[in-house]
């Protein structure tokens, strides 16, 4: 450590107030101890820190217990150099501030006057460590984001090797190839080497170089073109190609998609449909969705994320379409099964909870297919919450035919369908008492083995008999 050169002739006078100014002024937190460690007397420029510190209460005790178990050791051996008059170093110590997290002082020791009385400057490292935090939490939330970004190359890239259409990545500059997926290179008889790094126009006829030309001018000033027929230059074979652009940064890249037309409109008619299909799909009103055999969600539509309070797709893919629709293990099971039997169904009657434990109503239709040896399995769901009953019956009223207690399969328990089943067959006895002994009540209950009181209270049970009805009996 280097000092002052003239010290006397600089500082002049100096007295003991003044000094402790000067030093209370240019460090945030002094102590003097004494020979032993014992606290004698303590300066802080903040007063929160004092505050936060509780420093008032310092006085008398050892600095070493003012501070955590894992900082004791460098008290120690801040106050062994200070003693043997060694090279001050700056060591960083943390003091407890319950409820709030350890406060972080950086301590120097240095011995000062012939008592052996050591000075301790202390300079606060909360904004040091504030600004390592937002650091720390900048660089966490940039790997957040690259990890996010990889992911979405990752899925990129897997759906363009996997297309089966054929796809390629043109630099809207110099309509060089940039990319081509493994169906592209197929199509125009080649491997990547010798697709990409190519002029796009070089892989087409001589007559139609200039179509293509034509609609890469046509999507870069409008945005959208009709696709165009085109001849291929390796074996002439007809193509339809489209396109489509976007800016990256300070760059245009074209998508160019190409569809073999070999004689075969009608695919391509079919292909057009079906993406028009799809997209209904994806707008409509009802929730659809797409499982593989054993349930676990493949594709879900915005109705579907409505329906169950979603935030995003990923968030319903590989999950189980039970967790949502029906009892767990039981309505999608029965569904499944009954998919597997008959290849649709129609109508099934069920439940759907959403991400919240709100419970709907609704009807489900679904089907099964089977491409390439892996079934596959849609659903599509409609909320009829807001439709009204065609019977318009109260809620607790018993069911009125067989038809209208199969409707409840699903949806309660076994237990009470059991119980449903019986007071429904009752209520059928009595009326068909009823219309064999003509209304006459006394004969109705003793050819159903019932007193008169017993029936009169199960008529009224069922909305059999009115009020007067029943005071009219009690007359009798």
């Amino acid at each position: 450590m280097k000092g002052f050169v003239a010290p006397r002739r600089s500082l002049g006078n100096l007295d003991a107030a003044s000094a402790s100014a000067l030093i209370a002024a240019s460090n945030d937190v002094v102590l003097i101890l004494d020979r032993s460690g014992i606290v004698r007397d303590v300066a802080c420029s903040q007063d929160e820190l004092a505050d936060r510190l509780a420093l008032a209460g310092w006085i008398g005790r050892p600095w070493v217990e003012t501070v955590t178990e894992e900082s004791r050791a460098k008290i120690a051996g801040m106050l062994r150099d200070a003693a043997s008059a060694g090279t001050p170093n700056w060591r960083q110590v943390n003091h407890s501030a319950a409820p709030d997290a350890d406060v972080p002082i950086m301590y120097c020791a240095a011995p000062v006057g012939r008592a052996g009385r050591i000075v301790v400057f202390g300079r606060d490292l909360r904004p040091m460590s504030a600004l390592q935090q937002r650091f720390i939490d900048a660089q966490q939330s940039m790997e957040r984001d690259y990890l996010r970004l990889r992911r979405a190359e990752t899925r990129y890239r897997l759906l363009f090797q996997m297309s089966s259409e054929a796809i390629l990545g043109v630099e809207a500059g110099t309509l060089k190839v940039l990319e081509a997926n493994p169906a592209a290179e197929l199509l125009l008889g080649g491997s990547a080497k010798r697709v990409v790094g190519r002029p796009l126009p070089a892989a087409f006829a001589a007559e139609s170089a200039q179509s293509v030309h034509g609609l890469l001018a046509t999507i870069r000033a409008a945005r959208r073109a009709e696709p165009v027929q085109v001849r291929l230059a390796h074996d002439g074979r007809e193509v339809s190609i489209s396109a489509s652009v976007f800016r990256h940064e300070a760059s245009s890249l074209f998508f160019v998609q190409m569809r073999p037309i070999d004689g075969a409109s009608s695919s391509s008619t079919i292909s057009d449909s079906a993406e028009k299909l799809l997209d209904v799909m994806l707008h409509l009103p009802d929730a659809f969705v797409v499982t593989a055999a054993d349930g676990r969600i493949l594709a879900a539509n915005a109705s579907f994320l409505d329906m169950t309070q979603l935030a995003s797709e990923e968030q319903a893919l590989g999950e189980p379409l039970d967790r949502w629709l029906g009892r767990p293990g039981a309505d999608v099971g029965v569904m499944s099964a009954m998919l597997r039997q008959h290849g649709s169904l129609r109508l099934f009657a069920t439940s759907l909870q959403d991400e919240h434990g709100a419970t709907m109503e609704v009807e489900v239709s679904a089907v099964s297919i089977v491409k390439a040896d892996r079934r596959s399995l849609g659903f599509a769901i409609r909320n009829v919450n807001r439709r009204m009953s065609g019977d318009a019956r109260p809620i607790r009223e018993l069911p009125r035919s067989v038809e209208q207690l199969t409707e409840l399969i699903g949806r309660v328990s076994l237990r009470d369908l059991v119980r449903e089943t019986t007071d429904l067959i009752e209520r059928l006895c009595i009326e068909a008492a009823l219309g064999l002994t003509g209304d006459n009540r006394a004969s109705a209950a003793e050819m159903l083995g019932l007193s008169r009181q017993s029936l009169y209270m199960k008529l009224h049970r069922y909305g059999l008999a009115d009020r007067d009805d029943q005071e009219s009996d009690a007359d009798e």
